[in-house]
């Protein structure tokens, strides 16, 4: 298992920080897309990409690469620039191209576009079916790699989601790993209030999940609870990952209007990037 060091969660930390910074900036040239989403996902793909995953952008077909599969697609942009800070794609491609005509960076990902991309991910529910049949796959031929999915709260509301848990629960794939972005936003409001959830914990283990509930901007509680999953080997496992929607722009953070609309150019860019630039300590003087 990967341990972490205090140097290295302090260089995710910084990575994560420059993946927000770029999200920013690729929205508002897209002039569209998901805002809330990515920036509170930002710490998880930081650390699975730069520490937990075992994968290499210079081999990116490798039979032996851990698999993800990401089920609420249109918080892509996250996953986009961080396959460019990790050697998938050039950056300059990442900043200028999301949503545009022909590019590789649509507003949800596909198979075809970029080689780690697993799944295409459009409608809500399907990405933990295809991640569930690809853990059962996996098992049924002796392959070793781990399969992770990650999906949105919000996304939970969809039926298809449950009847994967139950297959997966039921053939007992220990080497199935489900992140959940329990930021408590869907596009509607607060989805306590859309569609109620809780317990989730409650439910997943009634579905015979393993259930670890972590802080989803501590790096070091989101590398324990994927070694804790990797060496879980009698039933799948689901990290409830409690993240802040928004999470380092103030005037986004909790605020569920930001799920689906960008910054816009100017002050809005201006401020988000400043908050950006302190995050962890005071929100810049420009929101007084």
């Amino acid at each position: 298992m990967k341990t972490i060091s205090d140097t290295k969660v302090q260089s995710l930390e910084k990575k994560a920080k420059a993946i927000r910074q770029d999200l920013i900036n690729m929205l508002v040239e897209a002039g569209s897309g998901h805002s809330a989403g990515p920036l509170g996902m930002a710490d998880i793909f930081t650390t699975l990409y730069f520490h937990t995953l075992r994968h290499d952008p210079k081999k990116p077909n490798d039979p032996n690469r851990d698999r993800l599969f990401l089920s609420n697609g249109h918080i892509a942009p996250v996953w986009y620039a961080t396959l460019a800070h990790a050697g998938y794609l050039p950056k300059k491609e990442m900043l200028t191209t999301l949503r545009k005509l022909g590019t590789r960076l649509q507003g949800h990902p596909h198979k075809k576009g970029l080689p780690p991309i697993e799944n295409p991910a459009g409608p809500l529910g399907q990405g933990i079916s295809q991640a569930v049949g690809y853990a059962l796959a996996a098992q049924m031929d002796g392959k070793k790699f781990e399969t992770y999915c990650l999906m949105g709260d919000g996304e939970l509301d969809e039926g298809q989601c449950w009847e994967a848990f139950m297959f997966a629960g039921n053939n007992k794939l220990h080497n199935l790993t489900v992140i959940i972005d329990r930021n408590n936003i869907q596009i509607d409001g607060d989805t306590e209030d859309v569609m109620p959830l809780a317990s989730l914990r409650d439910k997943f283990e009634a579905f015979k999940f393993h259930v670890i509930d972590i802080d989803g901007h501590n790096m070091r509680d989101i590398s324990d609870a994927c070694n804790q999953a990797r060496a879980i080997y009698e039933k799948p496992v689901c990290i409830l990952a409690h993240t802040i929607p928004g999470k380092g722009v103030g005037y986004m953070e909790f605020d569920y209007t930001w799920h689906g609309k960008p910054p816009k150019p100017g002050r809005e860019q201006d401020l988000a990037l400043c908050d950006l630039r302190t995050l962890g300590g005071a929100l810049c003087s420009e929101h007084e």
